[in-house]
């Protein structure tokens, strides 16, 4: 699945880009944010260009929620059952 061309229109201020993102889910959203890290249109949370690749994949990956960790499954009782 690609991005929608029109997620890459918008103009060059601050959160302009981040509302486009808003209706994509997981890796189309890293792939909106790397391209527009690359387009050199992407803002950190301050408000200044990102320049360093490192901090777009972490805004990439924060924004896709794929930096969250996993939970364990199950029943917590279930854990120790043995005390």
């Amino acid at each position: 699945m690609s991005v929608p061309k029109k997620i890459y229109r918008h103009p060059d201020i601050l959160g302009a880009g981040a509302k486009k993102r808003r209706q994509l889910k997981g890796q189309q959203k890293v792939e909106a944010v790397m391209h527009e890290f690359k387009h050199g249109t992407l803002h950190s949370g301050g408000g200044g260009k990102v320049t360093n690749p490192k901090q777009a994949i972490a805004i990439a990956m924060s924004e896709a929620g794929l930096s969250k960790p996993k939970h364990k499954k199950g029943n917590p009782r279930k854990i120790n059952p043995g005390f």
